[in-house]
């Protein structure tokens, strides 16, 4: 009864429910989760992913509508059917109909999406025409696939001077990270905790590990990384661009308790874990 009963909380613990989770060791990317949705095959999607064969009847579907923004830009939207997006449990195993997306431009991964609607800065997409394409996939970072091909949708795009309305200037790099969703860029110093971490030649230092702080505190998340990245923190959906070797800093209210990951999207490595009391 005691086995029974402990195998019973443990499952629970791990369950959706919509609570914060983290499935993998720290300092790692994301391993490949043994979910026992559809069939995992060997073949990958044009990132290295592999694809994780579903049924076409009932299967996730997306498509890509791309929109002139009126100051800058374009927004991107995705239409789904059979799909929703589950950040907060990114990194966990493959349920059905369930995860995330890559924005691909001209087969350059962009960003990952963690909802229906994106805005794509002019300054991310050189001058002429272009293909966008949005992929799904599972919270372990399988792509949903049919038929042996990725769950996609693709849109084209022209980029001209008229794409910057305004006289907004936005130089001639192309930016190479997702915008940041709102997030506070406050002085550390308003912070009831700071958390310092620098990013070097995929390695995270100090090494990474649970920042415990109390319900209510606001957080500062001060990083450095040596190439250009967003920084996420699951749960909370917030993100911030990273300037390559530029200190960047992320304030939060820790308003809600669980086990929250703060991770880089292009390199994929874990840089804390929030623990929230």
């Amino acid at each position: 009864m005691l086995t029974l009963a402990l195998l019973l909380a443990g499952g629970a613990a791990t369950g959706c429910g919509g609570r914060a989770t983290t499935h993998h060791k720290p300092g790692t990317s994301h391993e490949q989760a043994s979910g026992s949705v559809g069939t995992l095959l060997t073949a990958t999607d044009a990132t290295g992913h592999r694809l994780r064969e579903v049924p076409a009847q009932g299967a996730p579907e997306v498509r890509l509508t791309v929109r002139p923004d009126s100051e800058d830009g374009w927004n991107l939207q995705l239409a789904v059917t059979n799909y929703r997006f589950t950040p907060d449990s990114t990194g966990g195993a493959a349920l059905p109909g369930a995860g995330h997306a890559h924005l691909e431009l001209d087969g350059s991964k962009l960003a990952r999406l963690y909802g229906p609607w994106f805005h794509l800065p002019a300054a991310q997409v050189p001058e002429g025409a272009h293909t966008l394409v949005v992929r799904l996939y599972a919270d372990d970072h399988t792509a949903w696939a049919v038929s042996g091909k990725p769950v996609e949708g693709t849109a084209q795009l022209t980029a001209t001077a008229a794409s910057r309305p305004g006289g907004h200037s936005h130089g001639d790099t192309p930016a190479p990270t997702a915008p940041p969703a709102p997030a506070s860029t406050e002085a550390p110093e308003q912070a009831d905790r700071t958390v310092t971490i620098t990013v070097r030649d995929g390695k995270v230092s100090p090494a990474p590990a649970r920042t415990e702080v109390r319900r209510g505190e606001r957080v500062a998340l001060r990083v450095t990384s040596d190439r250009a990245d967003t920084l996420h923190v699951h749960g909370y959906d917030k993100e911030l661009a990273l300037p390559a070797g530029q200190e960047a800093t992320l304030i939060l209210t820790a308003d809600r308790t669980g086990l929250f990951e703060v991770e880089t999207h292009e390199s994929s490595l874990v840089l804390t874990q929030l623990l929230v009391r």
